[in-house]
């Protein structure tokens, strides 16, 4: 029998990646500050914990998937009365970190761990809600390679590539570079439609020109038919965009290193949220360029992609 897989963090991105743990065998004890979210959990199978640290006591591999660092230094250490893993973890139990946080944070809650003989994997992920949904995340893990070989079948569940990065913090490197990248190509797929705006061509025709070619990227295959519908449901939320994004600088800070154009994303997002809210989807970066030109990208028809 596969052994039990500790489960906390049933959000978006958590409940189905759950799931998927649960139809590839393994028994899962789960915990959510919500506790009807572990409740919907245990109807498929699934034991609910009061607490990470009742989770640590029953597992041995904890996977935490949350927001923010915070959210996992109270998972990891407990907070407002609540036990944390820590209080709870066995000697020789891996812990592996799926949510974004600080590379920093990382290192320091990996020393503690190691202090009760556990170790930490450091593993955010990319592919969204459809990628958690389907089992194809792609997903960048620090820590020492001999605990990430015990948690890789754990992995596996999840996600369709796993890339071990380097020592602990490199996976949330790792995942401030894909940030960076993504929001860059974003902002890069939101110039190009309101250029194309105003020049005057239809956005479905300069869409289906580029996206083959070398300009071509997932926000311009995935987002651009988005906007140009005037669609800004999110895929993910420019609240979490601009948490990530204050990772990376601040990161960036810590390094001494300029890092310009996520800069001038960031400062546009924040437009973004105060005009539209912090859950429009992060296709929505092309409002800040909108309004900044005084037109707004849009087209009769789809792109034939």
């Amino acid at each position: 029998m596969a052994e039990m897989v500790g489960f906390i963090g049933l959000g978006i991105m958590g409940m189905p990646m759950a799931r998927n743990l649960l139809r590839a065998g393994f028994p899962v004890v789960a915990h959510n500050r919500t506790a009807a979210k572990a409740e919907a959990l245990a109807a498929e199978g699934a034991r609910v914990a009061a607490s990470p640290a009742e989770v640590a006591r029953a597992a041995d591999v904890v996977v935490i998937c949350v927001t923010a660092s915070d959210d996992v230094e109270r998972v990891v250490l407990g907070a407002e009365g609540v036990a944390g893993i820590i209080e709870g973890v066995r000697a020789g139990a891996v812990v592996v970190d799926m949510s974004t946080i600080s590379p920093a944070v990382t290192r320091r809650l990996a020393g503690l761990l190691a202090e009760r003989g556990a170790s930490l994997v450091d593993a955010p992920v990319s592919g969204g809600e459809q990628g958690a949904i389907g089992g194809t995340l792609s997903i960048m893990a620090g820590g020492e390679a001999a605990a990430l070989e015990r948690v890789r079948p754990v992995l596996e569940a999840m996600g369709k590539r796993i890339t071990h990065c380097g020592p602990s913090g490199a996976g949330q490197t790792v995942k401030l570079c894909n940030q960076i990248a993504v929001v860059l190509n974003n902002l890069a797929m939101a110039e190009a439609l309101v250029f194309c705006q105003r020049s005057g061509v239809d956005p479905a025709v300069m869409i289906e020109a580029i996206a083959a070619g070398a300009a071509g990227s997932w926000q311009i295959s995935n987002l651009g038919p988005k906007v140009i519908a005037r669609d800004f449901a999110p895929g993910f939320k420019v609240g979490l965009q601009q948490k990530d994004l204050r990772l990376a600088l601040e990161a960036a800070d810590d390094l001494d290193l300029p890092l310009a154009g996520t800069a001038l994303v960031h400062h546009l997002f924040r437009a973004v949220e105060h005009a539209h809210g912090p859950d429009t989807g992060t296709q929505a970066l092309v409002r800040a360029l909108e309004a900044l030109a005084g037109l707004e990208v849009r087209s009769d028809r789809q792109p034939s992609l």
